[in-house]
């Protein structure tokens, strides 16, 4: 009589499909929670698509972070848990350019969307280059109450 078998391996990857679907399930809820306080319209800034795909990191107005999806730890070595509370220049060193830097700073104080690349750091100290996609979020009164970002590793680079 013959067995069929199948692999631990396959089992191994369907754990981990499994866990990453929980992470998504738990970051949505989450930013949802966030998006809900504050009355915002998750449809135009497409949140629920966008998250399977890139890191979202949402800040309050003095930059403080108060929202990082789990993809965060695969991209930077930091958990969600250890980046809230502190700011985006965490990720920041020598060789980060200062002239993007400089115009990341000059869009958040006009309140307007941007697309810039930088060279960041992970938690072990490595670079890597990545590709933000930011803009202000805007409550039902048309107030600017947090900045969301959109981040994934740029590989072409």
């Amino acid at each position: 009589m013959q067995r069929n078998s199948v692999p631990i391996l396959s089992w191994d990857f369907h754990y981990e499909y499994l866990n990453e679907l929980k992470a998504l399930s738990s970051d949505l809820e989450r930013v949802s929670k966030i998006s809900n306080e504050f009355v915002w319209d998750e449809k135009k800034l497409n949140i629920h698509e966008r998250i399977k795909h890139e890191v979202v990191v949402v800040t309050d107005l003095d930059l403080k972070i108060v929202f990082a999806s789990s993809g965060i730890k695969k991209m930077t070595g930091y958990k969600a848990e250890e980046i809230l509370g502190k700011t985006p220049k965490m990720f920041q060193g020598p060789a980060t350019s200062k002239k993007t830097l400089k115009e990341i700073r000059e869009a958040l104080a006009k309140k307007i969307p941007f697309e810039k690349t930088l060279d960041n750091y992970r938690k072990n100290g490595k670079t890597y280059k990545c590709k933000i996609d930011a803009s202000p979020v805007y409550n039902l009164k048309g107030e600017v109450s947090h900045f969301i970002a959109f981040e994934k590793q740029d590989l072409s680079a």
